[in-house]
């Protein structure tokens, strides 16, 4: 009896708690979440010398957040460090390095990452933010290599919630970002076979949406919309109609004329 009592017990702590949930969400789709302040806060942005990174820095840097800028270039680098200061940054650090090398990222993490992270976790404060791709979602012929990493990066990503989580360090948030094609320069020649619904994203747009999530501490952001409903379908559809659905949107075609972002002499 009072095994039953104790598993009556638990089932209705669990329905209750999940109404509430489900309460919270229907309530905050209609009104929008509240948007935290960062002014003053350490945000690490890696890739800072170009592309979305480089945006992301910028809009950081009007919030009035503190940067600490990573990438490869040391040129391009500094260039978006200056561009930071006159959007209204007060502090920004720039530093070199190549994520593909681990003693790289040893090294500047010496300088920088080590030095807060553990106050991170010891105040239980923090957001971590992970650029996956909608390439990290489903796979796509043409992008083996780069689907195997972003299907990586959301599942590290993911778990280290979970650690968080079943610690009860809910101060530390975690977003994962899951974009369609950007016009960064890194897919150039790429082409969407059906643009009303997967269309080539901005990267303003991009930047913006990214931003919006961080500042609602939103767990997941997949762009476009559609994506949400890609994922549905793949839990369910059978193989057979989502190779035809596939074919319908083109997106066994999307990397025909890929020719890459150009390199700098």
């Amino acid at each position: 009896m009072a095994l039953k009592l104790k598993a009556a017990k638990k089932l209705l702590i669990f329905l209750g708690k999940s109404v509430l949930a489900l309460v919270e969400a229907v309530v905050f789709v209609i009104i929008p979440k509240p948007r935290k302040n960062v002014a003053g806060e350490i945000v690490l942005i890696t890739g800072a010398g170009s592309g979305l990174g480089r945006l992301l820095a910028l809009k950081f840097a009007q919030l009035g957040s503190v940067l600490v800028l990573w990438d490869i270039s040391q040129e391009s680098n500094e260039e978006t460090c200056k561009m930071a200061v006159e959007a209204g940054a007060t502090r920004v650090y720039a530093y070199t390095c190549d994520c593909s090398r681990k003693e790289e990222i040893y090294r500047v993490a010496n300088q920088t990452y080590k030095a807060f992270l553990p106050a991170m976790i010891a105040n239980n404060r923090g957001h971590l933010v992970c650029i996956s791709s909608s390439a990290g979602l489903i796979g796509m012929n043409g992008l083996a290599d780069y689907c195997a990493s972003k299907f990586a990066a959301y599942g590290f990503a993911e778990s280290i919630f979970l650690e968080s989580f079943t610690k009860g360090q809910n101060g530390i948030k975690t977003t994962i970002v899951c974009p369609f094609f950007i016009k960064t320069g890194m897919f150039d020649g790429c082409t969407t076979g059906c643009p009303s619904l997967l269309p080539i994203l901005e990267p303003e747009y991009a930047v913006r949406k990214i931003v919006d999530a961080i500042l609602q501490e939103n767990m997941y952001l997949y762009m476009p919309k559609f994506i949400y409903f890609i994922v549905f379908l793949k839990s369910f559809l059978p193989l057979k109609l989502g190779l035809l659905l596939g074919e319908y949107l083109g997106a066994f075609n999307l990397m025909d004329g890929f020719t890459g972002a150009k390199k700098k002499n």
